[in-house]
């Protein structure tokens, strides 16, 4: 398959009163056309300012220092606003984490949905409005025509990431991010929507980046997935494999998490502590005060990503 995104090197931080935040550290991470790639972590890792910094988003002060990320071969980092302006939602979507403070109340769903195509696709409104119907159509919205004139607080959670998903899709981007699309949905919305993300993927052959905390999810539509923690990405394997042999301390702790990898007796483990400040500059393993198999090496050696299989990568000492 055809690399549709390569970041390499990526670092984004925030200057703040008490220190720089390393809020990203040197993330490297590709992604394939028509593939779904699973970005895992608690939170506080940096999984959305990583999808901020591929979309030039990073809120004030907060910046991108180094790094590279190459959409179709192109640098994104190198684009002056205007040239970024033309991508963002144009060729990449975006479905934010929480619709209700994503979508503007002030305007109604038809102007929301229809602005990005008369933007970047110079359509009359009323050919604006047409395509907003049918892609509102397209993710299942019932009586799209009616809906336009709703807004966002006349729409149930569900629907509300629905329009998300066709604001995003609306001027069929080759890549789309959603960060955390199922977040405080029912279980029932929750399977909807991601099945409408996989049969729009497909159709249009583009590539998704899956923001989650949700392995299960993960398990069922990635077909690669990287772990993050503390900035970095700690593993990275096809989804199966990374399942069938996770590597790193951290991933081994998140599926011992899961009831569906409880240990015999049926006890779920925990991973005690937190994620380490990173405003502090971190020396050796970030994880190490939560390891159960780190030691003095760890705390004095800088961990790089080794390959440990066929497209298997882990930053470990002490994996094998």
């Amino acid at each position: 398959m055809s690399k549709l995104l390569e970041i390499q090197g990526l670092r984004t931080e925030f200057p703040l009163k008490g220190g720089v935040l390393k809020a990203v550290r040197c993330v490297d991470l590709e992604l394939s056309a028509g593939e779904t790639l699973a970005l895992v972590g608690e939170s506080g890792c940096g999984k959305s300012i990583t999808a901020a910094s591929i979309m030039r988003l990073v809120p004030p002060p907060g910046r991108i220092v180094a790094g590279s990320v190459r959409f179709q071969g192109q640098d994104l980092l190198t684009l002056n606003e205007e040239a970024m302006r033309g991508i963002r939602g144009n060729r990449i979507g975006m479905v934010f984490q929480d619709p209700m403070t994503s979508l503007n109340p002030v305007f109604n769903i038809g102007n929301q949905v229809a602005e990005g195509l008369r933007v970047h696709r110079g359509l009359s409104r009323e050919d604006a409005e047409r395509e907003a119907v049918a892609v509102l159509e397209e993710v299942g919205i019932p009586s799209p025509r009616e809906r336009l004139k709703d807004y966002p607080h006349q729409l149930s959670g569900g629907m509300r990431q629905r329009v998300m998903i066709a604001m995003a899709l609306a001027c069929r981007p080759e890549l789309v991010i959603a960060d955390e699309p199922t977040t405080a949905l029912d279980v029932t919305i929750q399977a909807q929507i991601l099945e409408l993300l996989d049969r729009l993927k497909s159709e249009n052959r583009m590539g998704l980046i899956l923001i989650t905390h949700n392995l299960g999810i993960v398990a069922e539509r990635a077909h690669r997935t990287a772990i993050m923690y503390a900035g970095e990405i700690v593993e990275y394997a096809e989804t199966f494999e990374l399942f069938k042999n996770p590597l790193h301390p951290y991933t081994r702790g998140l599926l011992a998490s899961l009831p569906e990898f409880a240990t015999p007796g049926g006890t779920l483990t925990t991973i005690p502590g937190s994620v380490p400040d990173l405003k502090k500059e971190l020396i050796g393993c970030p994880f190490l005060a939560r390891c159960p198999i780190g030691d003095d090496e760890c705390a004095c050696s800088a961990v790089e990503m080794k390959e440990a299989g066929p497209g298997h990568l882990v930053r470990c000492l002490k994996s094998p």
